[in-house]
Order: structure tokens, then C-alpha cells, then sequence
């Protein structure tokens, strides 16, 4: 049996924005973003790139965090994402919990 791992992962799009969205693969994800078949959000805002992603083992915990992203102000968003970036791979559960 194939395990499927999830991710939890930010796009930056071309008018500075950006945008947080749950996946099983990352790359695929951003073609179809690209393409205009991803999110509503992103079609007028193409291209994107991926800055971050972090890949879980459960998909609602992969949710969770999306979730969690949306919820943040833009301040909050940059916070999370220079934490992140100074760190590598940092456990974004701790971010969300510090940042309620």
C-alpha cells in the first residue's frame, strides 16, 4: 500500500500576494496554479512561484496548517515566513500555537 505524503505550502504571486493551499504533490500543484487551473485566487495572479512548503504525514494535520496560514494577517504571514526561511524546516504547529 502507497502512503501518500501531504503538504501544506505558500505560492507568492506575481502582485506580491500570497496564497496557502494542501497538496500531495507540490510540483504538480503549482503547473496547474500556473496554468489556470488551479484556485480561483491564483488565475489572475499568475505566475507563482512556491517559497515554502512542509510535509506532513496526515493530511488533516497538512489542513490544519493551511488553515492556520489563512487566518494570519499579512504581517503575520511575512513573520511566519522569514521564521521559517531563517530556520530551514521548522515545525509550523509551534508557529500557529505561539501566534493564536
Amino acid at each position: 500500500m502507497e502512503i501518500n505524503n501531504h503538504y501544506f505550502y505558500v505560492l507568492e504571486c506575481r502582485d506580491g500576494s500570497y496564497y496557502g493551499g494542501y497538496t500531495i504533490n507540490p510540483e504538480r500543484r503549482v503547473e496547474q496554479h500556473n496554468s489556470g487551473k488551479g484556485a480561483k485566487y491564483t488565475r489572475a495572479r499568475r505566475p507563482v512561484k512556491m517559497i515554502y512548503s512542509a510535509e506532513y504525514e496526515q493530511k488533516s494535520a497538512a489542513m490544519r496548517a493551511e488553515y492556520a496560514f489563512k487566518q494570519l494577517t499579512r504581517k503575520q504571514k511575512e513573520k511566519f515566513l522569514m521564521e521559517m526561511s531563517d530556520k530551514g524546516f521548522a515545525d509550523t504547529e509551534e508557529f500557529f500555537k505561539r501566534n493564536e
